[in-house]
């Protein structure tokens, strides 16, 4: 990988015509079940953006650029007001020129208990929008799957929406071995109906915080995951 940073786009139907606009090479997963001509990957439509986020980690262990891009298809509704391809780019460029490790594009964070609380779960105006509708996100559950000791009571979310930058120092922290029952937890809820894909919304920055503490001792492999 001789880029400095590459974007990974998680696409369903999604116009990213944007990306002809964007100076960074990008690799994008298309899960439409009929991808266009330009999409270089196809995935099943299973397990929101994290599976292709994991996908892409497993597939490329080790070997990242710098400074890897997670990014939405739809990016641009949960970035600063009238922001585009420029101020995008922009922002990634501050953030590898300050040498950041790890940066969330949204314009706001989260903070919520180990049960995803407060979320809009339950929303009326949500209703039919996500399979898990009215349950809880199985934040603490999930990073206990993943991490070693108990979960925290409270989760401060500094990358919501699933948009952000993360160095290659940083995703090497955690070995293999995470991201494989990472990939377990989100195809054993394919399509999202208990949450699962939601908590990880939660836990990348905690993912990528660089403490390598949290890393759970050394087990034989329970095989890969498939992804």
């Amino acid at each position: 990988m001789n880029s400095a940073v590459q974007l990974v786009v998680a696409r369903y139907k999604e116009d990213v015509s944007w990306l002809a606009d964007m100076p960074y090479p990008a690799l994008v997963y298309d899960k439409s079940g009929a991808p266009r001509p330009s999409a270089q990957h196809a995935l099943p439509n299973v397990g929101r953006e994290t599976h292709t986020y994991l996908h892409h980690i497993l597939a490329h262990y080790p070997d990242f650029a710098e400074y890897t891009v997670f990014l939405q298809a739809r990016p641009f509704e949960h970035l600063a007001e009238k922001s585009g391809p420029k101020e995008l780019a922009e922002q990634i460029a501050a953030a590898v020129g300050r040498g950041a490790q790890f940066k969330g594009f949204a314009y706001y964070t989260l903070k919520c208990d180990g049960l995803g609380r407060p979320h809009d779960m339950r929303a009326p105006e949500s209703k039919g929008k996500w399979a898990g509708y009215g349950k809880d996100i199985p934040v603490a559950a999930v990073y206990e799957q993943l991490f070693a000791g108990a979960a925290p009571e409270k989760f401060h979310v500094k990358a919501p929406a699933g948009l952000f930058l993360v160095s290659r120092e940083r995703i090497l922290l955690r070995p293999r071995g995470l991201y494989e029952t990472a990939m377990r937890q989100v195809l054993a809820d394919p399509h999202d109906a208990n949450n699962t894909g939601h908590a990880f919304e939660r836990l990348w920055y905690l993912i990528f915080n660089g403490y390598a503490a949290l890393n759970k001792p050394a087990s034989p492999s329970a095989g890969p995951a498939k992804g």
